[in-house]
């Protein structure tokens, strides 16, 4: 049963392309579905190749003057997105939970987390400062200046279906750059609700851009974006070898590329720890979606004093979760994205067991919730061989290791491709410090399992991708740097 919304027209299922709803010529569709009831939503339009490359071209047509405008207005028409988006908070979050099947609480705050973007880059737009440089020469001087880099393409992800179309598209349009953005087929009505709000905003047509395509036709629309001479930067978030493959096709236009990658993240937590919060904030960050996100705790290290006791408050913790529909009442985790997931945290579970591992909570199907409801599953006494500690599981089991040192730790934690985020638990600077160096990720977490905000440099480092998203440094991804030298410029001379 679709939920009520206060503003229907939010709710879209046509591509948004040059301020209007897109009327595609395709003879083919997809169907969304409510991943909780498995009814459909929505039927949308497949399209084609032809029209992928003309909604390339009004996305590069508005570049032409959008680049021109001051960063007075563009901060104007995202201070506007960023008030509609919180004055449509509750419908926003409802389509989230619908399509995504998140619960409620989960989508509000997305949304929240989304709205930030839009409110800190309206700020940074007025701030993409410059440089007076002195060169050898007395007589010359250098001047540096940020331009936009051009039409960017955003390839989003279902898991934060509106927080990662914000993440990409507000440092663009405070740099300058126009959008064409490609949304994930399990979860593209947020996309359009979000462009729906960015025509209210005041943002001219053409600005901003959402395409449709199937499953099926993603890695064709892929390649448009990345073989396109129009678009001059690409931004994804998913998979290391989709990201890989982008890359591979980005080579013949050599466009810029921000890649936001797989995660395989670990927490540490030493004896020193307050250990309620350690056991809190690791709950918060492995199972935040049902650990379906980038940054959530794939493995979890616990020094060999407080093993035993971490283990028992952390299992105590996650039996009482309330498992359900999204849309319920009390519900703190709902369903996942689809049967792969699903799979994929079955295979990993059972490689753990078979390896020796403890099974601490014995979670699993759910069949009379529905057939992507599963409760989560614990196990200790893990290993560094098992496949829940070499791939990322984006799902909800939590494995717990044992360690006795922190150069032994370390040592686990760097052991693996992949380098987004950290988390380290302890009260001794000296512990903090050595693993905040050390660990090789973009990011590091102290004694807290949620830390993404607008006002953080957001990214990965190894094969977890490039590029920052947030923060001060978040439009430079979006631009290029420009030196002018001005010559023979009088030199004082007191002769």
């Amino acid at each position: 049963m679709a939920p009520t919304f206060k503003n229907p027209e939010l709710v879209q299922s046509k591509p948004f392309i040059n301020g209007e709803w897109f009327e595609s010529k395709s003879s083919k569709t997809f169907s969304v579905y409510d991943p909780a009831t498995g009814e459909k939503i929505a039927e949308l339009p497949d399209m084609t190749p032809e029209e992928i490359d003309y909604a390339i071209e009004v996305t590069e047509d508005a570049f032409r003057k959008f680049k021109h405008t001051s960063p007075y207005e563009r901060s104007k028409w995202s201070r506007n997105l960023y008030d509609l988006i919180i004055e449509n908070l509750e419908d926003l979050a409802k389509i989230i939970t619908w399509e995504n099947g998140k619960c409620l609480t989960d989508a509000r705050g997305e949304i929240k987390y989304a709205a930030s973007y839009f409110e800190w880059f309206a700020e940074e737009a007025k701030r993409l400062y410059g440089h007076t440089i002195q060169p050898s020469n007395p007589n010359n001087k250098v001047i540096t200046y940020k331009q936009p880099v051009g039409v960017v393409g955003l390839l989003c992800p279902f898991n934060f279906p509106t927080a990662m179309g914000a993440r990409k598209a507000a440092p663009a349009f405070a740099a300058g750059c126009t959008a064409i953005l490609k949304p994930d087929a399990q979860t593209p009505l947020s996309s359009l609700a979000l462009a729906y709000l960015a025509d209210k905003a005041g943002f001219p047509k053409g600005v901003f851009n959402v395409v449709l395509v199937s499953a099926e036709s993603t890695p064709m629309c892929g390649l448009k974006f990345c073989e396109s001479k129009k678009i001059k930067k690409i931004s994804f978030t998913g998979s290391t070898p989709v990201g890989k493959l982008l890359m591979k096709q980005s080579s013949s236009t050599l466009k810029k590329l921000s890649m936001e990658l797989g995660g395989n993240a670990p927490i540490i937590i030493f004896d020193d720890a307050k250990l309620d919060i350690a056991v809190e904030q690791s709950i918060a960050s492995k199972f935040r979606s049902l650990g379906q996100t980038c940054v959530c705790a794939n493995r979890i290290y616990v020094q060999s004093g407080v093993y035993e006791e971490f283990c028992k408050k952390f299992a105590e913790k996650v039996n009482q979760f309330k498992i359900g529909n999204g849309f319920e009442e009390g519900v703190t985790h709902a369903c996942l994205i689809n049967e792969r997931s699903i799979t994929k945290v079955e295979d990993h579970l059972q490689d753990a067991i078979d390896k020796g591992a403890h099974v601490l909570v014995k979670g699993g199907r759910l069949p009379e919730l529905g057939p992507l409801f599963y409760a989560p599953s614990v196990v200790k006494d893990v290993t560094q061989d098992m496949r829940v500690i070499n791939e990322e599981t984006f799902g909800p089991l939590a494995a717990i290791v044992k360690f006795d040192t922190k150069e032994e730790v370390l040592h686990w934690c760097n052991d693996t491709p992949y380098g987004l985020a950290s988390y380290v638990f302890s009260e001794s600077l000296n512990n903090i410090w050595y693993m905040s160096e050390y660990l090789e990720s973009g990011m590091v977490s102290v004694n807290t399992g949620i830390f993404t905000d607008a006002a953080m440099p957001f990214g990965g480092v190894k094969e977890s991708g490039f590029g920052r998203e947030g923060s001060l440094y978040g439009m430079d991804d979006y631009t290029v740097l420009k030196s002018i030298t001005l010559g023979n410029v009088y030199h004082y001379d007191e002769k």
